[in-house]
């Protein structure tokens, strides 16, 4: 498990972190941007199965959002993954996931993560494949959405990424 660097804190989000994560995916350059809404929403309904990695001032500095798949309920999908270009290279990402899953694995039991990624996306494989190795755990790829299923103009397909199987013991 990647240990989260000193200065950090990983922690459950609240509502009240919302509008920071809005502004870290937006500053991410690289995520699809939701509503601030959406966060706010994220933050409550969703605060069990994310993370936030917090600064000394108590501000996020990274997320990880995810949710547990209601038609297979030991599986997690991380929906959207992202650092502060000032703590990028600290392995910041890395220590959310490892912490977010070794949390849900005790709690809930999961036994598998699934992401999408992008193709071209290289930061997002590289943190999921590694994740995968750091677990002794599975990787497979399959794209889930072609991109001609994407109604708002161009958008790249949607690569499945499904990891596992997860146990406590490669959990941590």
């Amino acid at each position: 498990m990647t240990a989260a660097p000193a200065d950090l804190l990983i922690d459950r989000p609240t509502v009240s972190d919302g509008a920071a994560l809005w502004r870290l995916a937006k500053d991410s350059k690289t995520l699809d941007l939701n509503s601030s809404y959406s966060y706010l929403l994220w933050c409550r309904d969703f605060a069990g199965t994310s993370a936030v990695a917090r600064g000394a001032d108590g501000e996020p500095v990274g997320f990880v959002t995810g949710y547990v798949r209601p038609d297979r309920p030991r599986t997690l999908l991380v929906w959207q993954v992202a650092v502060d270009l000032a703590q990028r290279g600290r392995g910041v990402a890395a220590a959310l996931l490892d912490g977010l899953t070794a949390r849900l694995v005790a709690e809930r039991g999961i036994a598998e993560v699934e992401t999408t990624i992008s193709p071209g996306n290289t930061a997002s494989e590289r943190l999921f494949t590694s994740y995968a190795a750091r677990h002794g755990a599975n990787v497979s790829r399959a794209v889930l959405f072609p991109a001609g299923l994407f109604p708002d103009g161009p958008h790249d397909p949607e690569v499945l990424y499904h990891i596992g199987p997860l146990t406590p013991r490669t959990a941590h």
